[in-house]
C-alpha cells in the first residue's frame, strides 16, 4: 500500500511539474512580448491557502500546479476554478500542451460562488481561460443544492472562497481526454452549444434555444462513441441554424465514424446535412413509408431513398446503407439512427448546397 501511494505521488508530482515548467515558460514569453501588461496578480498568500485546501480535500495535482504556477490558472483579476480529481488526470494520456489547455479550460474569469452557480438558469454558459470557450451549466437542483456543468457534478462546492478566488471540486473533466479524438486542425476541446445569459458567451442564439435540442443531441452522441459525428455536427452548427432558424424537429442518421480530417469545413457541412432530416421518423414510421419513397435532408437537392429491407441485409436500409441501431437516442424533437457507415453523396466535390 506504501509502495502504490507513493508511486501515485511520483505521478501526480511528475505531471504537476511538466504543466508549471509549461505555464512558467510561456508566461515568460508573454511578458517579454508585453512589458506593458498591467494585469495584476492574485495575492501569492491567496494562491498558496488555496493550494493548501485542495491538498487537504484530496486535488493533489491541481493543489501542486497552484503551489509551482498559479500563473496557468489565475491570469485575470477574478477566478473560478473547478478542480479535477486527481484520477481523471493521472489516467490522462494527453501531451502536457493538451493537458494544460484542459485546466485552462476548466478556469473561468469570474468569481462564482456556489450561490452564484444556482441562481444561473438551465444551460447558461460561463466563459473560460481557454481561447474563448465556454462551458455550460447543464442541471440546476435548488432543493438538493447540486449543480452540473458540462454534464459533470460540481461534488465539492465552495471548496475555497477567499479574496477574488472561487475553487469547487468536479467529478470529472469538462471534455475527453483520449488523444485518439484530436484530429490535425481539430481541438480536442469541443465546448457545448448553450443558451445566452446576460453578458456571458452564447453558441446558440436565444431565439432558437427553445427549438431542437442541439446541445443535448451533441452530449448523447460525444458520450456514446460517436465522437467525430459529435466534433462534425458542432462545427458547422452555426451554418445549419442560419439556415433553418424553423426547425423543431428532425431525425440524424449516425454513422460509427467520420473522417473529419479529410474534408475542408464547406464539405464536412454538406455531408453533415446530408445525414440528417427536418422532421421526426422513428424506425417505425420509416418502415411504413413505400420503397423508393425520397426523404428530405437538410442539403438542398439531395434526398435520402427508402430502399427497404434486404434479404441479406437486417433492418432498413436507407440509400444503401443499413440502419444497425434503430430509434438509439430519442426525445419529442429528435431521433437519432446508427447506421452501418457514412451516406455516399452522388458528386461530393461538386454539390451544391
Amino acid at each position: 500500500m506504501a509502495c502504490c501511494t507513493r508511486w501515485h505521488a511520483a505521478v501526480y508530482f511528475t505531471m504537476a511539474v511538466i504543466l508549471a515548467f509549461i505555464a512558467i515558460s510561456m508566461t515568460l514569453r508573454s511578458e517579454a512580448n508585453d512589458e506593458t501588461s498591467q494585469t495584476k496578480p492574485i495575492s501569492h498568500i491567496v494562491s498558496l491557502n488555496a493550494s493548501r485546501t485542495l491538498r487537504r480535500a484530496g486535488f493533489n495535482i491541481m493543489a501542486t500546479l497552484l503551489q509551482v504556477s498559479p500563473e496557468l490558472f489565475f491570469s485575470s483579476a477574478n477566478a473560478t476554478l473547478f478542480a479535477v480529481k486527481d484520477s481523471a488526470i493521472s489516467n490522462a494520456t494527453l501531451p502536457p500542451r493538451l493537458l494544460k489547455n484542459l485546466l485552462q479550460y476548466h478556469t473561468s474569469p469570474l468569481q462564482l460562488s456556489m450561490e452564484d452557480l444556482l441562481s444561473k438558469p438551465q444551460g447558461a454558459c460561463l466563459p473560460t481561460l481557454y481561447q474563448q470557450k465556454s462551458i455550460a451549466i447543464t442541471k440546476v437542483d435548488e432543493k438538493e443544492r447540486s449543480v452540473e456543468i458540462n454534464n459533470v457534478l460540481v461534488s465539492h462546492p465552495n471548496l475555497f472562497l477567499e479574496g477574488p478566488i472561487s475553487i469547487h471540486g468536479v467529478l470529472g473533466p469538462f471534455s475527453a481526454l483520449d488523444p485518439r479524438d484530436v484530429y490535425q486542425g481539430w481541438d480536442i476541446i469541443q465546448s457545448p452549444a448553450c443558451d445566452s445569459n446576460s453578458n456571458m458567451i452564447s453558441d446558440v442564439p436565444p431565439d432558437l434555444k427553445n427549438m431542437v435540442e442541439w446541445s443535448r443531441i451533441i452530449r448523447l452522441l460525444n458520450s456514446n462513441g460517436f465522437v467525430s459525428f459529435a466534433i462534425g455536427l458542432h462545427s458547422v452548427l452555426d451554418g445549419i441554424l442560419g439556415d433553418h432558424k424553423g426547425l423543431k424537429s428532425l431525425t440524424i442518421f449516425v454513422p460509427p465514424s467520420l473522417e473529419l480530417e479529410a474534408y475542408p469545413t464547406p464539405l464536412l457541412e454538406k455531408i453533415v446535412r446530408f445525414h440528417v432530416l427536418p422532421q421526426k421518423f422513428t424506425n417505425r414510421e420509416l418502415e411504413s413509408l413505400a420503397p423508393r419513397t425520397l426523404l428530405r435532408t437538410l442539403l438542398h437537392g439531395q434526398p435520402l431513398e427508402v430502399t427497404g429491407a434486404v434479404d441479406f441485409m437486417k433492418g432498413l436500409v436507407i440509400s444503401g446503407v443499413n440502419i444497425v441501431a434503430p430509434d438509439m437516442f430519442s426525445s419529442s424533437k429528435f431521433i437519432v439512427h446508427g447506421i452501418s457507415r457514412a451516406l455516399e453523396l452522388d458528386d461530393l466535390p461538386n454539390t451544391a448546397r
